[in-house]
């Protein structure tokens, strides 16, 4: 119970641009209560019908965001990103403030390692990782492609010949290839997870996990 209560706790995003609009939206398609701050007038009059809540306040001064009652949000996100000074002045605001989880967007390194320092829980590269993600889905026949930390990632692909005609057991992708197949999606049928005795069609869509290197490895070569 306590965790489905962690889960819905309302969140706080801060900057109404292109990034922290789809994320607002998404959240509220989650059933997420939003909190959605901007200084641009223009910008909170356009979502105020679609997102739980917007608010007109200069998140760099801490005094705003006190206001808001930031410091009893577990969550908050800063989506600005047009101007560095802007977003570390205003994550700083929220460090100090005390929020439990603070994300914030940073538009290069150098920019991300100062939010690092200044106690960002988690920093977001959106641009570059839409831009790896989207090099494996252009370069090879991977339909999706999720990346965690130490070079592991998910990938939703179509089987490669190596896999074609045979179940789990007998094409042994972890012994071949050093990579998990996790699930096995037939046309028209419902997704399920992969066994020893799962048979892999040529038609079918894969998820698969492992090492970045090997899963591109097995995604061409196999």
């Amino acid at each position: 119970m306590a965790k489905n209560q962690q889960a819905n706790k309302p969140v706080l995003l801060i900057g109404m641009g292109r990034f922290g609009i789809a994320l607002a939206q998404q959240l509220v398609d989650q059933d997420k209560e939003v909190l959605a701050v901007d200084r641009h007038r223009g910008l909170v009059q356009k979502y105020a019908d679609t997102l739980t809540h917007t608010v007109e306040a200069d998140a760099t001064d801490i005094e705003a965001l006190r206001q808001l009652g930031a410091e009893e949000f577990e969550s908050a996100v800063v989506g600005v990103g047009t101007s560095i000074e802007s977003s570390v002045l205003i994550a700083a605001n929220l460090v100090d403030l005390g929020v439990n989880q603070v994300w914030a967007k940073a538009i290069n390194p150098t920019h991300g390692k100062i939010l690092t320092r200044i106690g960002c829980h988690h920093v977001i590269y959106p641009e570059h990782d839409a831009g790896v993600r989207a090099a494996h889905l252009v370069s090879g026949q991977m339909m999706d492609f999720i990346k965690f930390d130490d070079d592991f990632a998910i990938v939703k692909m179509r089987p490669p010949k190596a896999l074609q005609g045979k179940t789990i057991d007998e094409s042994q992708p972890r012994k071949c290839f050093q990579i998990n197949v996790v699930g096995v999606k037939s046309p028209g049928k419902d997704f399920v997870y992969a066994q020893p005795d799962t048979k892999v069609s040529p038609g079918d869509t894969i998820v698969v996990s492992g090492d970045v290197s090997q899963l591109e490895y097995f995604a061409d070569h196999a």
